[in-house]
């Protein structure tokens, strides 16, 4: 078997030194069977595309991968997998354990050059029980345009197989509650591993390695694969930028098959959103050639607010852009915006400018707008008609125009403001099927009846219902945790509330001062938690720093999703100081301090990369004064989140999208109380920091 391998590399080598084949383009960088960057077990020195995101399903026999990487950077990378072993109890009967989730890390120390490889220090399974704790450092050098070698070294499971020895000493125990084993990390036992990949074209590849697994767990201990080889082979076929498969050979004994979605949350997968086609600017005559134009005796007419109030709100209606409110004088003009439709903020901008320049007067030379978010002013933008008159065919338009605009605190309504009576108050309802996902392959789908009513700007009841259709979730048990069961019960509530009451709240939102931002919201937040939560940010519009406060009364409702509440009549209050910070290229911090739903005290640091079309992708860790002990498995509250905006796909103008937050466990320690429209989100689409990575739509 180990001359076979030889033979198959140099047969590779000495086939690309003698092709004349015409070249072709550049060597992907594939994914392997857990769903990280390698070959087809082993991981490689290679890194994807920045911000590259992906999903993969790999099995070998009765174990299934299936896991979520994403590309945080160039260099760093990050995996969430869950793995489930069908036949877990063959061996010991009675042992239920089938599913384990795990996050691995990945950073590129040295990109390929001409002469030297990509290097890659990788952490497999770094905070869950251990059991695929590894670590490894792996090379990878392209030759041509067709082969790709990898060498690396491989500790803990990944240095199970054949090791050279402990150059950095014996591996201590790992701790099973699921904290960071950095005591373990390149310790003990090390292990060689190789591989190559060979394109046969474009989209085909073949693969071989040589693995440094012994699969010590699934053939020793459980008996569920037999390893009689170190050596793996495949075919992958790439179809298109976005789909990859293989089918293996493992171990000697198994065929593996993996199946891989890569998608570019930079672009957009149906090349961009189709909408209505912007209307021109409607230039004005010159003051030379028709000054009574610009005469701004109009204001003293008695029907003109109403009558361009209605002329606007029907323009912009083609949108999804409604009026709320209009105020005017000879020169300029203020309109307040509620977008309901379109996702990029600076395309609602846009829009507004442009059916400005066909209703208001010649003479008025100024346009504020202003976007209105839960019934308060979020910014002020303030463009001179002049300058979309003159820069509407200018090469590079969106940035001269950014340059000649002010972005600025809404302020106060003008005191002469004509509203839309036909806004307020005003009955909203929608019946939509949705998908509850517990993990990637278990939850429920279902109906969820929806409903808002507005009484007034920023005052707002609205809920929801939901009713069970479908569901593959286990039977629920209850909680053995030793903290409040403020979230381990969670999957009681999907079985026993069908139908439940999800939500019904009674929110008032407000701009009490400039840079200032209030919510109040009372009633049935969530489906476990019922209360009152208020909450003050502090957010100049230019600002990349955002300070808020909030605080929470909740007491944990009833399992069966009606009006009442659990037996033990739990309360608690809860609070936290937050701060935000916008890093610059999409990079969101946040750091939450104060005391959690369980009555614990710590802090939450959050990270997340949005991008100019609504994808997110984000990262938390929270730890407390909870122990590892007293939290359980998992050891403290951590995770993934993401969320996929519907536009992105289907192409069309959507302000909805899909969103899941991931836990390798859910636990009661760090839990905060989920209550819609927080306010550093609800706002920041319109703040520079929010409006300037899409600027380049405003023309659109």
């Amino acid at each position: 078997m180990q001359l076979s391998f030889r033979h198959v590399l140099s047969s590779l080598v000495l086939g690309t030194a003698l092709s004349t084949a015409p070249a072709l383009a550049e060597m992907t960088r594939s994914l392997n069977m857990n769903g990280a960057t390698g070959l087809i077990d082993m991981p490689s020195g290679d890194a994807q595309d920045d911000a590259t995101f992906s999903f993969s399903i790999g099995n070998i026999g009765p174990i299934t991968r299936t896991t979520l990487s994403f590309q945080a950077s160039e260099r760093l990378s990050a995996s969430f997998r869950f793995q489930t072993w069908r036949d877990w109890d063959t061996i010991i009967p009675g042992d239920e354990r089938e599913t384990d989730r795990s996050i691995d890390l990945r950073y590129q120390v040295l990109k390929e050059g001409k002469f030297v490889p990509a290097v890659t220090i990788g952490l497999q399974d770094l905070t869950s029980r251990g059991m695929f704790a590894s670590e490894y450092i792996a090379a990878t050098k392209t030759f041509g345009d067709r082969l790709k070698v990898t060498a690396g070294l491989g500790w803990g499971r990944l240095g199970s197989y054949q090791g050279i020895g402990a150059p950095f000493g014996d591996r201590p125990p790992v701790d099973p509650t699921g904290t960071p084993n950095a005591d373990q990390w390149f310790r003990g036992e090390a292990a060689p591993f190789a591989g190559v990949e060979y394109r046969i074209n474009d989209s085909w590849t073949f693969k071989g390695e040589y693995s440094s697994d012994a699969y010590l767990l699934e053939d020793d201990e459980r008996g569920l694969i037999d390893r009689d080889s170190p050596f793996n082979f495949g075919l992958e076929y790439q179809r298109g930028p976005n789909v990859r498969m293989g089918i293996y050979s493992l171990y000697g004994s198994e065929v593996g098959l993996a199946f891989h979605i890569i998608l570019d949350p930079k672009s957009r997968a149906t090349g961009g959103v189709v909408g209505t086609a912007p209307v021109p600017v409607k230039a004005r005559p010159a003051r030379a050639a028709d000054p009574e134009a610009y005469d701004g005796g109009w204001v003293t007419q008695a029907d003109a607010g109403p009558i361009l109030r209605e002329n606007l709100a029907k323009r912009l209606a083609a949108d999804g852009i409604a009026v709320e409110n209009l105020a005017y004088t000879a020169t300029t003009v203020q309109v307040r915006i509620r977008n309901g439709r379109i996702d990029a903020g600076s395309q609602a901008i846009g829009r507004t400018a442009r059916a400005l320049s066909h209703v208001m007067p010649a003479s008025v030379e100024v346009f504020e707008i202003v976007p209105v978010v839960n019934g308060i002013g979020v910014s002020k933008i303030t463009i001179r008609r002049s300058d979309l008159e003159s820069l509407e065919y200018t090469a590079d338009n969106a940035t001269l125009l950014r340059e000649r605009i002010t972005v600025t605190d809404a302020g106060a309504v003008p005191a002469f403001s004509l509203g839309d009576e036909n806004l307020y108050p005003k009955f909203r309802w929608s019946l939509k099927p949705a998908v509850r996902l517990a993990e990637p392959a278990k939850g429920d789908i279902g109906l969820r009846l929806s409903g808002s009513y507005d009484f007034a700007p920023g005052l707002v009841l609205s809920g929801s219902i939901y009713k069970q259709l479908a569901s593959n979730r286990d039977s629920a048990t209850p909680s053995t945790s030793i903290l409040p069961h403020v979230r381990t019960d969670s999957g009681r509530y999907n079985e026993f509330g069908d139908p439940a009451l999800e939500r019904l709240t009674l929110a008032w939102y407000a701009h009490p001062a400039e840079n200032f931002y209030s919510r109040v919201t009372f009633g049935y937040l969530e489906r476990m938690h019922a209360g009152v939560s208020g909450e003050v940010l502090w957010k100049p519009v230019d600002s990349q720093l955002a300070l808020g406060v909030e605080l929470n009364y909740t007491k944990q409702r009833d399992t069966d999703g009606g009006l009442g509440f659990d037996e033990y009549d739990y309360d608690v209050v809860t609070g936290y100081v937050s701060a935000y910070y916008d890093f610059g290229n999409g990079y969101l911090g946040q750091l939450d301090v104060g005391r959690y739903l369980a009555g614990d005290v710590g802090a939450t640091l959050s990270l997340d990369r949005v991008f100019a079309n609504g994808w997110r992708v984000g990262a938390f860790a929270t730890v407390t004064d909870v122990s590892a002990a007293e939290f359980g498995e998992g050891g403290f509250d951590k995770g993934i989140r993401f969320t996929v905006p519907f536009n992105w796909a289907l192409g069309t103008d959507s302000r909805r999208g899909f969103g899941m937050t991931l836990r390798p466990k859910t636990g009661d320690g760090g839990a905060r109380v989920d209550v819609d429209d927080r306010l550093y989100e609800s706002l920041r689409e319109y703040h520079t920091d929010g409006l300037d990575p899409d600027w380049g739509r405003v023309w659109r």
